[in-house]
Order: structure tokens, then sequence, then C-alpha cells
């Protein structure tokens, strides 16, 4: 039973019907076509229905599901049906042949396409180069085929007018080694005829459409022929047909395969020979025959390279011997008309079968010893007409349909006898099946002397003039009491039937009436040795293929010309059966059935009578009847419980019972099933489809439960797996973790383990790069050694030395990257005043003075002194000094002995405002909002700055009374003048010798000495 498809798409199989009807039959394949399932097996049959659009499920990914598989593994599919013959060749070193049948447009060049397609893909996987050749030149060989023997018709754009069967030659491996196409009942009346609507063969409007204009001109043909045999119809452009790119790609082909540049030009001036056939007239001149278009025979003197007046002679007269003489005689305006017609429809039969035979001499197999190799193994694709029913039947149809009545006579039988074949191996009573047998029927066309074909081949063989009416008049007369023939002489109120014209044959697919007009004719098959003889005798240096074209016992020089064509056409028309027939005798029969839904190439519409009348001559329903007679379904015991065990306690998940057929037998018993059930010596047998249901039901039940256990068994491993993973890593994690710390704490201590006796306490060590957990234990291990470092440095240091550092750092914290130069390489006098160096006069009476004020005022040191520039509140610069102790900040004036003006607590002091360049502006900020601006000067040397150490040291005593002063860097500098804002703006000017400050609108400016 084919998995994967749900009863919304219909039954996948037609054995598994409730009920065998045609209304349940054609039900069903209409559900499936309107679902887009396309294929529908009967048992090991299928049955296909044209989609007429393009359908993606011959893909490779489509190939990789269906190959190795099980016929029912998968939906129902042609892969399927070429993969099990393709297994059956391989694993039972069985010869093996696949049967396409259907009417035209049935999709069966396409489906034998696709098989081919399929076995070259699983086929050659060690990709060797003769297999590749080999496989390339099977599946170029379709087109070329194509053009040359399919054509359009009103049912069909692409319509196969010929049987092919193809062999496939495989070798041990199963890799193909090579192949034979045969050939058989081409239909050739078409290169002289169409019916309304269609067209010739491909070939030829390929050539008209895509060879170039230089081929053309020398073929002596246009683009816009006037050849009667393909332009009676006036159908050469079809949108869906584009000749000229398959033109190319048919030439192409025919280089791949092995066609010489000589041998193609051949075939392009045969096809403009029988183009220009078609263009011949004859007239009468009094009792002479005439050629009216003389100059065509000069165009065919050169395509054939003969002598023109051999050409005229052959066309214009007959070869005959009476008794020991030989005459000329000259046709009449119908016998060269007939003689013409016949010439063309011969040269392009026998073109074609050449072209058969040189694909034939490319493909066959080479240099294969059964002895060494191992035995040659074949598969077999037949692609045949279907029954044909049309308006007008003739004697192509009548030869087709006998081939199919003959076709399926076979089928059944050897379904049957398949059937029969397993029931006796499987120790399975078998039963009788009653079925209609149309052996009648075959032995109507076929018995010996009083067959159809023996009463035609009577006719054909007698002297005198014999005509069609003298024909069917035989057939009444030895077929009259026949149930299955009837004529309008025999049946006088049957109207359907013509007087002389009609008869009807009761066929296994319905009624066909024949019209025997032609048959005589197209049973002789006349072709008159003159032709011959004209295209024999020819140099064979040019053309040299056209010799091929004749057997040597076909050519006489001068012979009664109908003997000659009865049994040659006779042998061509039973060798179709006979090719038919054997290939499913001897081989291993696989079956393919194709269905037109409609006649309008709709991918929508699926008509009902049209179908149905398909199924019937195609015999599905007696086919799906013959299989259902017995049992419906039939497994062998491991696959049935691979795929029911689940079903029951016994057999999941393992039965231990002592074989698989008792484990089936407990399954079906529990199930209650028993009693529509057989057991085989491999295989159970099921009677009926509706335990097969019943059996997918309660499987489809078990699966859900069955997956939910497996989700939730499998989820719970994946969660545990899933925690083993991170446990496992965490514990890795931890353990590198550990590792690159203890590495990284030994790389610092053994650098800087001796870091105590290096000169520079460690400074000029490299610091190993850290792990990235330890990045901020580095910064914090890096500032604990600065620190460290810095400890060591000021450990030895005075008092004095020590506040002196610790202004420096307070400078730096400051000032850094603000102002230019601090002063932090020199030492940090502090009290300049007392020094020799800036004030050598007045040293003493500053020192005079400074003592007075730390006994009056209490000061414990003086923190900074130093001549300065001020500016008082009259706007007028003035040189003072300033004395900054603990306590106070002392504003004095120098050319009085340093008498202190005016004193400021330090506590009133707020802030510090400098600017950012070299100099030496100082705003001190006051709580009262009298700010004292300054610009110290008189250093020694000129260019010292002096800043930094007065921010310094300022910050250093207010940090260590836990005070704090704000220090501004700006410019200009905001500050206040006895409540008055004002701005203070530093101007360099060249030809200013020392610093001063003027009055400005919005303040004031101090302008210093410019470079």
């Amino acid at each position: 039973m084919a998995e994967h498809e749900s009863l919304e798409f219909g039954k996948a199989d037609f054995v598994l019907l409730d009920n065998v009807s045609m209304e349940e039959f054609m039900a069903n394949l209409k559900l499936r076509f309107e679902k887009g399932r396309i294929y529908t097996y009967i048992g090991e049959v299928v049955v296909s229905v044209n989609p007429y659009r393009a359908m993606n499920i011959y893909g490779r990914d489509v190939i990789e599901q269906y190959k190795g598989r099980e016929l029912y593994e998968r939906p129902p599919h042609l892969f399927a049906i070429a993969d099990a013959a393709y297994k059956a060749m391989k694993r039972r070193n069985k010869d093996t042949c696949i049967v396409i049948s259907g009417e035209s447009g049935a999709g069966k060049t396409e489906a034998s396409k696709y098989i081919m397609q399929y076995i070259a893909a699983i086929t050659n996987p060690n990709q060797r180069a003769e297999v590749e050749r080999v496989k390339n030149m099977l599946l170029k060989s379709n087109c070329v085929l194509e053009a040359f023997g399919n054509a359009k018709t009103n049912r069909n754009d692409n319509s196969s007018r010929f049987g092919k069967y193809m062999d496939i030659n495989f070798d041990f491996k199963g890799d193909p080694i090579g192949g034979h196409i045969n050939n058989y009942l081409l239909e050739k009346s078409r290169v002289i005829f169409q019916q309304e609507g269609e067209r010739s063969f491909h070939s030829f409007y390929q050539l008209l459409r895509g060879a170039p204009d230089s081929l053309l001109r020398s073929l002596h043909i246009q683009k816009d022929p006037k050849a009667i045999y393909i332009h009676c119809n006036s159908h050469m452009n079809f949108s869906c047909i584009n000749d000229g790119a398959d033109f190319k790609a048919v030439a192409d082909a025919m280089k791949v395969i092995g066609f010489t540049g000589d041998e193609i030009q051949t075939v392009y001036k045969i096809l403009a020979t029988i183009l220009h056939l078609g263009n011949l007239t004859f007239g009468v001149d009094g009792d002479v025959t005439l050629i009216e278009n003389t100059k065509l025979v000069s165009v065919l003197r050169e395509l054939l390279s003969t002598k023109e007046e051999n050409v005229e002679k052959a066309l214009l007269y007959r070869t005959v011997a009476t008794g020991r003489d030989v005459i000329e005689k000259q046709h009449t305006t119908q016998e060269a008309n007939y003689g013409r017609d016949a010439l063309a429809k011969a040269m392009y039969e026998r073109l074609f079968c050449w072209i058969v035979s040189r694909i034939n001499d490319v493909i066959e197999v080479r240099n294969y010893d059964a002895k060494i190799h191992g035995k040659n193994t074949v598969i077999g694709v037949l692609d045949i007409y279907g029954f044909e029913i049309f308006q007008n039947n003739s004697f192509e149809q009548f030869c087709i349909n006998y081939c199919n009545e003959k076709l399926q006579q076979l089928f059944i039988q050897l379904v049957l006898k398949q059937e029969q074949e397993e029931y006796q191996r499987e120790g399975i009573p078998w039963k009788h099946i009653d079925y209609f047998n149309n052996q009648i029927i075959v032995d109507l066309v076929e018995q010996q002397h009083k067959g159809i074909f023996a009463v035609l081949d009577e006719a054909c063989m007698n002297v005198g003039k014999v005509t069609d009416e003298v024909f069917l008049q035989g057939l009444n007369t030895k077929l009259a009491k026949h149930a299955h023939y009837t004529s309008r002489k025999l049946s006088p109120t049957d109207k359907s039937l013509e007087f002389d014209r009609d008869f009807r044959i009761r066929h296994y697919a319905g009624d066909v009436v024949y019209s025997v007009v032609g048959f005589i004719d197209k049973n002789k098959d006349t072709l008159f040795q003159d032709f011959k003889r004209l295209l024999y005798n020819r140099p064979t240096s040019q053309l040299p293929c056209i010799c091929y074209f004749w057997c040597p016992g076909e050519y006489t020089p001068v012979v009664e010309e109908h003997i000659v064509a009865v049994y040659h056409h006779y042998s061509r028309k039973h060798w179709l059966v006979y090719k038919s027939t054997l290939c499913c005798s001897v081989q291993e029969p696989y079956y393919v059935r194709c269905v037109k839904p409609n006649d309008v190439k709709s991918p929508l519409l699926f008509e009902h009578e049209r179908c149905r009348h398909q199924v019937e001559y195609l015999g599905l329903l007696e086919n799906v009847r013959v299989r259902r007679a017995g049992f419906a379904n039939r497994q062998t015991y491991p696959r049935f419980l691979q795929r029911y065990k689940m079903i029951s306690e016994f057999t999941w998940p393992n039965h231990d019972l002592p074989s698989d057929k008792e484990a089936v037998k407990r399954l079906l018993q529990g199930c209650g099933f028993d009693h529509d059930v057989a057991y085989g010596k491999t295989k159970v047998f099921i009677r009926t489809p509706r335990t097969l249901f019943s059996l997918e039901e309660q499987r489809a039940e078990m699966v859900k439960r069955i997956v939910l256990f497996l989700q939730k068994v499998w989820r719970g491993t994946i969660a545990r797996m899933r925690y083993r993973r991170m446990r496992a890593a965490l514990t890795i994690l931890q353990a590198y973790r550990r590792y690159k710390v203890k590495s990284y704490i030994r790389e610092v201590n053994r650098r800087f383990k001796n870091v105590r006796s290096m000169k520079d306490h460690g400074r000029h060590v490299k610091w190993p790069t850290p792990p990235k957990v330890l990045r901020r234990f580095e910064e914090a291990l890096k500032s604990i050694h600065s620190r460290w470092w810095a400890w060591t440095l000021i450990k030895g240091l005075s008092p004095e030395e020590t506040l002196q550092v610790r202004a420096k750092v307070a400078s730096l914290e400051a000032l850094k990257g603000q102002r230019a130069d601090l002063g932090l390489q020199r030492a940090w006098e502090g009290n300049y005043l007392v020094s020799r160096r800036d004030s050598p006069d007045t040293a003493a009476s500053f020192t005079l003075v400074s003592s007075d004020l730390q006994r009056k005022d209490k000061f414990m040191r003086v923190l900074f002194s130093c001549n300065v520039r001020k500016i008082n509140h009259f706007h007028k610069s003035e040189n003072r000094a300033v004395l900054i102790t603990d306590r106070h900040l002392y504003k004095m004036d120098p050319l009085k002995q340093y008498k202190p003006m005016k004193s400021i607590p330090l506590y009133n002091v707020t802030g510090l405002s400098v600017s950012p360049g070299k100099d030496q502006l100082v705003v001190f900020h006051t709580k009262d909002s009298r700010d004292l601006v300054v610009c110290l000067q008189g250093m020694v040397p000129a260019n010292e700055s002096r800043i930094g150490e007065l921010v310094g040291t300022l910050l250093s005593h207010f940090k260590s009374e836990k005070r704090k002063l704000q220090v501004n860097i700006a410019s200009p500098i905001q500050c206040s003048m006895n409540g008055r804002k004002c701005t203070v703006i530093v101007e360099p000017k060249i030809n200013q010798s020392q610093p001063d400050f003027t009055k400005s609108r919005s303040g004031y400016i101090l302008a210093v000495p410019g470079n």
C-alpha cells in the first residue's frame, strides 16, 4: 500500500476500492487528477494521466526518494515502476521490459523519456567514461527519433507516429553498456497527406525553419515552401513548437551520436528531395504522359546525384517482364502520381530506418564476453500506439488495434499467470477467475485461411484487377457467421455502415467501424522496381547511405513488383505484434497505462466520457477485477511486521515468537481479522481492502502515540545531554580559569620577585597580559604597586620634603593637562621673599616683618611669599607682595619695608583661578566677593613659573585641614571686585617688558610680554 498519501487524494491503488465498478474507478481517477496526483497503481501497473502542465516531481531529489525502494514504499510514480524493473533485472539477473500504452496525446513519449532519465540517473555511480558515453547516446537518440518519427496531430503536438522498442543492456554491476532500438509501423502515409489541422513529420519543418540560408539555397528550397506534401493544410507555425531551435538541437544530437558531416548532408538532401517530389505534377499530351514542371527534374537529379534522363524515365515508365521479354510500360497520369507518392513514402521510411540503424551501430554492446564479464541483462522499453478509434478508421488503425488486442490478451494471461504462480509458490489454493477472453477477436484477425489478414493477403496475391470492394466481399463470405464481425450487407438495417465500404469489429475496447478504402494498396505498399534501380544504381561516392536503404533480397533487376511488396509489408506488420508479444512473454513485464484527460490540452478539465472510453479499451477495470479476484493485498511477513507491529503488544517493539509468520498470525488474531486472511510460505494475503484500511487506521493511531513517546524520550535525552555538556563545559571552564589565574599570578611573582633590589623598584618591568577575568584585578594590582613604589620613594624624605612632594602631587592632580609648566622638576622654596636670590636688598626687612606677624597672629609656618603686580579697586596697577601663612593671606607694600596693608583670613579664601597660558595671573576668590587679582613677578630666573607651586601648596594645606579649595583654569577669568562682576583677560604684547594691568569695558586686561 502506497505510503505518505492521505485519503483526501483518493485511493493510491485501484485494487483498494471498496466496490469494483466503473463509477468508483472513474470517481477515484478524477479525484486524484484534480488533486494533482497523476499516477495511480493497479497492483504493479501504473496508470498515468497526462497533466498538460509542468510538474516538479522529476528532479534529482525525487529520484533519490525512489532509488532502491520497494514499489509500495512511496506514492505512485513512474520512477517506482522503473526502479522495480531495474531491481528485478539486477537482483534476480532477469530480463525485464516496461510496456507503455495509451492513445495519442496521453503522454507515452514523455513517460518513456522520464523512465530513461531515471535509469540514467541511478546507474554508473563510479562515473566510468564508457558507461557515461552509452547513457548520453541513449538520451540523445530520443531527440533524433522524435524529429524524424513524431508529428503534430489534432490530439498531440508531439505525437509518436511509429512504434518503438528499446533494449538497454546492462553488465553484471547494473550499469548500461549498450542498447538496441527496434522501430515498426512508421505512419509514412503522413508524408503525402495530413488531416486538417495536422502536420507532417517535424524534420521537414525544422529544416525549413532552422537551416541557414546557404544550406536552403544548396537544396533549392525556401523558408516559405510550396511543397504540396506539407503545404496542403497551411499549418507551418505553432506557438508551442520552436522548429528553429529544434533544428539546432537535432543537428547537435546527431553529431554527438556519431553521424558524419556527409551523412547529415545526405539526410537534408533526402528531405529536400521529398519536398520537391511533392511539387511534381503530370499532364497528358495526347496519349503521352509528361512532367509539367520539368525544372524540378534537374533539381532532383542534382540532389540524388544521378542522371536527369534516369529520373524522368523512372517517373514516367515502368519496366515489366512478360515471359522472356522486358518492356517499358508508360504510366498513366494516375499511375505517375501514385508512383511519385510511393517513392516519397519509401524514401522517408527507409531514411528513418537507416537513422535507427546508425544509432544502433553506435549504442550496440561492444567487446562484451559473457564468459568473462558475466550475463548481459536487458531492460526493454516498449512505446506503442494506443487503441485508436477515429471518425475515419483505415488500414493503419486496423493494424494498431490488432496489436493492442493481442497485447490485451497477453496482458490478462500474464497477470493471471503471475497470480496463479504466486499462489502456488505460497501454497494458497487457486480458484478459477472468470474474465473476458479476447482470443476470439485475435483469431478473427490472424487465423490462417479465415482471418482478415489472410483474406487481405489472398486478395493482394490474386492476378488481375482486385479492388477494396472485392476484398470486403471476401470478408463477408468467410466471416458472415462471426459474432464480432458485421457489415452493411450482413446487417442491412444498420445505417451507420456504408454499402461496399465499411465493416465493424467488436473489439474488447468497443466497436470500431473500418473503411476498406485503401486497404489493398496499403497492404501491397507497392514501390516500382524502377525507383529502386534509380536509387541503387548510383555512384557510391555520392550519397552512399542511400544504397543501404534496400535489402539485397528486396532489390531485383526486373521482377513482378506486387509480390515483393506484399511480402515486405506482410512481414513488417506482423513484426509489430511479434516483437511486442515476445518482449512481454520472454521478459518480465511492467506496465504503464497512459490516459488522456481531455482533447483541448487543459490541465484542469477532466472529460468523464473521454476518460471512461480509454479506461474501457485499456482494460483497466478488467485488470482490477483480476487483481481483486483473489486477495487484494499481499506482503512478506518481515515487511508486514515492520509496518504493523506496533498494533499488538505481542509484536511491539520486537516479538519473541518462533518466526515472523507466527508473529503475524498473533497480530491479526488479536485484531479479529484472522477470517479475512491467508498465510502463505513467505507472505500474508489479505482478502478485502477494508481489513487493510482498518489496519492502517490502527497503525496511524498508534504512530501518534509512539511519536509522542519518542518525542518525550528524545527531548529528555537531549536535555540530559545538553545538561551534561554544560556541566562538563563549566568544569573545564573553571579549571581553565584557575589555570590562567595561577599562571598569571606565578608570572607576576616571577617578574616582580626582586623588585626591592631594583634601582627603579620595578618601574621598568612589563606587566604580563592578564586573562579577561583578572583585568580589574590587574588594575588594582598596578595601583598597589604604584602606591608601594611611591611610599618607597617618600619614606626616606624629611618632613619638609614630604610636604613639598604632597604639594607637587596636589598641583599635578589639579593642573595636569591644563598648564604647560608646573615647576615640578625644581625645588619649591615657598617663601621666596626671604631668598637672597629674589630679594637681595629687602630680604632682611621682610624677615623682620614676618617675625612680628608670626608673634602677633600666631601662625605656624609660611606657605608662600612672592612679589606681585596688583590691580586695586581704583583700577590702578601697583607693585605689592603677598605672604600666605597657614592662617592668613597678607598683602604688603614692598616700597614701605613690606608694611602689611591688608590681611585675609585663609578660611575666607574659597578658591583660586589661573589661566591655561604661561602667564602668572592668579585670582584669589573670597567669601565677601572682594577677590584679589595679582600677577606673580620678580622671579629669578625671570621665566620661572610659580603658579603650580602656589596652587599645589594651598591645595595641600587645605587638604591637611580637611577643607576644600576650588581651583579653576579658565580664560578669561571671572571675578568680583568689591561686589562687581568683571573679567580678566590675558593678552600678549610684543613691546611689553613687564606684566601690567589695564582697565577694559568688561573688567581688566593683563598685558604680558609677547614671545
